[in-house]
C-alpha cells in the first residue's frame, strides 16, 4: 500500500521536477538505505534477484536505495544518471504465476540499467516480458502477491507504466502533476503498450480486478488534491508535508504502516537532490539529505541532515 507522486516544472516553485514516495509495508519490517556503486561485469554473470536469477547487465549504475532488508529489490530510489522509481502494488485480473521476478526487483533493475527515464521504462518492460512477475511480497506471507505500476521519472520526462501478469500500457506524464496508488489508473490514455493491448482498450476496465474509478475519499483523490493546491509552487517541503499528510491517510499507521519515504528534486542542469527517511511515519520522521559516497557495496549511507524540514503547516 503506497503513494507516489511527480510535479513536473509547471508545477513547481523553482522549474525543478520533483517526486516523492512512501513506502507502505508490514508493520514492523525493516526497510535501509543503500547504495551500490557503478560496476563492470563479466559476459555470462548470473544475477540473483530475489526470487529469480537472470543475466547480469554488462556495465551498471550507481544507486542509492530504500531498500527492504529481505529482499533484493527497493521500494524506491535513485541513479546516478538522475532517474527515480517508486512502484506501487495493483490487483489485477491476471491470476499470479509462479515466482519470478517482484516489482521491487525491477525498481532496482530499472535504476541500474537505465540512463534515462524512458530507458528505465524500456528495461523494465523488456525484463516483464522475458521473466514474468510474480512471488511473495511479504516474507511470512506466501498468499502476499500483486502486480505492479511504476513511476518512472527524471529531469525531462516522467512515465507511469501499469502492468497486469507481462501486460502492460506506458503514459508519458505531460506536465503538471501526477500521482498513482494501489490501482490501474490508465484507461484508453496509454501511450504505448503491450503487442496484446490494442490501441484503443480502456486497460484499467479491462484488466482491473475491482472497479476502475478511485473510491471516494481515497488517498490516490486525496493526494491529488493537496498537489492541485499547491500547483505552481510545490517545493520539497511540500512533498514531505503531503508525504506527512494524515487527513489524505498517505501516512498510514497500523497493519500495514508507511515504513519509509524519499523526496527528489532533479534539475534540469542535471543536478539532483535526494531526502530519505529511513523510518517510519514521515508525520514525525527527519528527511534526510543522502548522497552518492565512495565505493563502499551495499554499505548504509552516512545521512546529513538536510535542515529542519516541520513542513506540516504547508498542506
Amino acid at each position: 500500500m503506497c503513494d507516489t507522486l511527480v510535479a513536473m516544472p509547471t508545477a513547481t516553485a523553482d522549474g525543478s521536477v520533483l517526486f516523492a514516495k512512501n513506502s507502505d509495508r508490514p508493520a514492523g519490517e525493516c526497510q535501509s538505505i543503500r547504495t551500490y556503486p557503478a560496476a563492470d561485469h563479466a559476459p555470462d554473470t548470473a544475477l540473483s534477484c530475489t526470487y529469480l536469477d537472470i543475466p547480469q547487465a554488462p556495465r551498471t549504475h550507481a544507486v542509492i536505495l530504500s531498500q527492504i532488508d529481505w529482499m533484493w529489490g527497493a521500494e524506491m530510489g535513485a541513479n546516478a544518471e538522475g532517474v527515480v522509481i517508486g512502484n506501487e502494488a495493483v490487483w489485477s485480473r491476471v491470476q499470479p504465476g509462479p515466482a519470478a521476478l517482484l516489482g521491487m526487483d525491477l525498481v532496482r533493475l530499472g535504476l541500474e540499467r537505465g540512463d534515462t527515464a524512458q530507458h528505465a521504462a524500456a528495461v523494465i518492460i523488456e525484463l516483464l516480458e522475458e521473466h514474468g512477475q510474480g512471488g511473495a511480497c511479504a516474507e511470512n506471507d506466501p498468499s502476499f502477491t500483486y502486480d505492479n505500476s511504476f513511476l518512472i521519472v527524471d529531469a525531462g520526462e516522467a512515465w507511469v507504466l501499469e502492468t497486469a501478469g507481462r501486460n502492460w500500457v506506458a503514459e508519458r506524464v505531460n506536465g503538471g502533476h501526477r500521482n498513482i496508488s494501489n490501482r490501474l489508473s490508465i484507461r484508453k490514455n496509454h501511450d504505448r503498450r503491450s503487442v496484446e493491448v490494442a490501441a484503443t482498450v480502456d486497460f484499467a476496465e479491462r484488466f482491473s480486478a475491482s472497479a476502475p474509478d478511485p473510491e471516494p475519499g481515497s488517498r490516490e483523490l486525496g493526494v491529488a488534491e493537496l498537489l492541485r493546491r499547491h500547483d505552481g509552487s510545490i517545493t520539497p517541503e511540500t512533498m514531505m508535508a503531503i508525504l506527512g499528510d494524515h487527513e489524505s491517510g498517505i501516512c498510514m499507521h497500523g497493519a500495514f504502516e508507511t515504513t519509509a519515504s524519499m523526496v527528489s528534486r532533479l534539475h534540469p542542469d542535471g543536478t539532483a537532490e535526494h531526502w530519505m527517511t529511513g523510518a517510519s511515519f514521515p508525520c514525525r520522521a527527519t528527511f534526510r539529505r543522502v548522497e552518492f559516497p565512495g565505493r563502499e557495496s551495499g554499505a548504509e549511507l552516512k545521512q546529513t541532515k538536510a535542515g529542519d524540514r516541520a513542513a506540516r503547516a504547508v498542506i
